[in-house]
């Protein structure tokens, strides 16, 4: 899956590449996404964006927009708001425990905060997928 404004397309967006990340840091994503894929048999989305209230029903209704959503695990980041979710679909919750998740999101937030959006999203991936173990 690839790094886009709506979960389920399978190419940027223009939106997207308007967005906070460089097209050096969306290639990165890309590949990390499309390597977390490969490696679980899962499918992994970033949205990155704002979110609307209840922003853990946003990110519950976008997930469910992903082709696919019991397998999916989807990232969203809301800069601007200053929320991070992460959803697992039912499949991908066997193998990704709340407990891993809240860790990648920690990991993520500290990133964040520091200033580095896309190497945060590349670390709570890397570390969502190696929780998740080859398929």
């Amino acid at each position: 899956m690839t790094l886009t404004e709506d979960p389920h397309k399978s190419e940027p967006t223009v939106a997207a590449l308007e967005g906070p990340f460089t097209t050096r840091q969306l290639l990165r994503l890309d590949e990390a996404l499309r390597v977390a894929d490969q490696q679980t048999g899962l499918i992994f989305s970033v949205y990155v964006g704002d979110l609307t209230e209840p922003v853990r029903e946003a990110a519950q209704g976008l997930h469910r927009q992903i082709e696919g959503a019991p397998r999916a695990v989807l990232v969203a980041v809301s800069p601007n708001q200053r929320v991070l979710e992460i959803v697992t679909g039912s499949e991908a919750r066997k193998r990704i425990s709340d407990r891993d998740a809240k860790l990648a999101a920690l990991s993520m937030a500290a990133s964040f905060a520091g200033g580095d959006l896309a190497g945060g999203v590349l670390a709570g991936l890397d570390q969502l997928a190696t929780h998740a173990g080859k398929h």
